[in-house]
């Protein structure tokens, strides 16, 4: 077993006044569920940790969070001891790495931030948080899921409502067939008889330019028989079901810590894609010698200063 670290840290230096600001990203955002600042912090951490945590913790909101920046207010260690530590960090239950969606200007980005916590928690609560489900903190009342400034993308346009006797949006997409092309002209008997079909085009997500389209592209010539065509591509051509997908809260991925790679929570435990996790990170076994916490128990090597 690792040589443990009882020796007290080096006091971490006060946040720099005034802070860098994180301008293209990775500005500090506090996590939900936070006990208060108390001098036992991070204690069970080895000294590298717990002297670059006591200085996250003191930086203010949107503070700069990158490896370089911290580098520079942090003289004691170089960018890769830093790099380092923050994926210790992550791996102890103290941080994430966001990906947010930004959207302005007619333009979309995607900027990263990192959620700081400094009560650790394990990865099913921060599952819960960054996929905007109720995350329990241990043992700390049930914090609310992270929240984005960005603003929600604009939802689908929602479908005109229908005016009691007027015809259907089905009704009306059929008899503008013949408009479209002559030879899909059809009678209003036609057009009631095969709206059931066109209402379940509509139901299952397609559009009214959606189903012209599929309507009248690629016509015989000539068309003899237009109530048989249409009824034909309807059934033939119906859209699939496609349930709406699940997304992450408020439009956030969550980024792994070492290489950058963006994903769903819940596949990225620890912080950490698969490919960066590796065997050194496996969850250690629940009892432990010296009482020390299980996340903490197996990060011994991985925390040793370079």
């Amino acid at each position: 077993m690792a040589a443990q670290h009882f020796s007290p840290a080096l006091p971490a230096p006060e946040a720099p006044r005034p802070h860098r600001t994180a301008k293209s990203g990775y500005g500090k955002q506090a996590a939900p569920g936070q006990g208060p600042s108390r001098p036992a912090d991070f204690a069970s951490l080895p000294e590298r940790e717990r002297y670059i945590a006591g200085y996250i913790d003191r930086l203010p909101e949107g503070a700069a969070m990158d490896i370089k920046s911290l580098a520079k207010d942090l003289p004691l260690y170089g960018q890769m001891a830093i790099g380092s530590a923050l994926r210790a960090l992550a791996v102890a239950g103290h941080l994430r790495r966001v990906r947010r969606r930004v959207e302005g200007d007619g333009a979309c980005r995607w900027v990263t931030y990192t959620y700081w916590s400094r009560t650790a928690h394990d990865n099913e609560w921060w599952t819960a948080a960054l996929s905007g489900g109720t995350a329990t903190p241990e043992p700390a009342p049930v914090a609310a899921p992270l929240r984005a400034a960005a603003p929600e993308p604009p939802a689908p346009p929602k479908p005109e409502p229908e005016v009691p006797g007027a015809p259907s949006a089905a009704y009306r997409a059929l008899a503008g067939l013949g408009r479209r092309d002559p030879r899909l002209a059809l009678s209003a008997a036609d057009c009631a008889a095969l709206e059931p079909l066109a209402a379940a085009w509509f139901a299952r997500g397609a559009s009214a330019e959606h189903l012209t389209s599929a309507l009248t592209a690629g016509l015989p010539e000539p068309v003899t028989h237009p109530l048989g065509l249409v009824r034909r591509r309807l059934t033939d051509k119906m859209p699939p079901h496609i349930p709406d997908a699940p997304r992450l809260a408020s439009g956030l991925r969550v980024e792994c810590v070492e290489c950058g790679r963006p994903g769903p929570a819940d596949a990225l435990p620890d912080g950490l894609c698969r490919p960066c996790r590796g065997p050194q990170t496996q969850a250690p076994a629940p009892d432990t010698a010296d009482g020390v916490p299980p996340r903490v128990a197996g990060l011994r090597e991985l925390m040793r200063t370079p």
